[in-house]
């Protein structure tokens, strides 16, 4: 009998013990994949950030050659067919011309003094818990919850002192 003994041993691990580092695996992923997710949506949020700072440098750059801001992000994007020009301007990818990147829907709306960027999350709390509202004064506005920004909202990054003075000043 203590041969037989001795032979399990040596086969393999009991079931205690998978149960064991099963249970801690369980634990560890417990803890890693919240981070891991606040960390992506993290990330996609300072993506769409980028993606407004991109807009805005494409519509300078479309106002310079042709004398008006684009009214729609397709007329930033490649053109359809053929040469870049007004309604294909060339100056952002394909994908942001399309309107969703990175977990983000942009819209471009003309306005009396120039236009204004809409960021919000396709799927608010997954791809992003802040909304984002931008015109040709460059100023992001963030917002948290999923109702849109508007102009209102607290600059994006902006401490509270900065934005106390701007007020003020206006």
């Amino acid at each position: 009998m203590s041969s037989n003994r001795r032979r399990r041993r040596i086969a393999g691990f009991s079931l205690i013990e998978l149960l064991i580092v099963i249970a801690i695996i369980l634990i560890i992923l417990g803890v890693a994949l919240p981070k891991l997710t606040k960390s992506r949506t993290f990330a996609q949020e300072m993506a769409a950030q980028k993606a407004i700072q991109t807009i805005h440098t494409a519509q300078t750059q479309y106002y310079s050659q042709y004398g008006q801001y684009a009214t729609a992000l397709t007329m930033l994007g490649p053109p359809a067919n053929g040469n870049p020009g007004p309604n294909g301007a060339e100056l952002i990818d394909q994908d942001l011309a399309t309107g969703e990147k990175g977990g983000y829907k942009f819209t471009l709306q003309q306005t009396a003094t120039g236009y204004a960027i809409s960021a919000v999350p396709t799927q608010y709390g997954t791809s992003g818990t802040h909304t984002y509202f931008a015109d040709q004064s460059m100023a992001t506005h963030a917002h948290s919850g999923p109702e849109p920004a508007t102009a209102n909202d607290p600059l994006s990054g902006g401490s509270q002192p900065q934005q106390q003075q701007q007020s003020q000043a206006k």
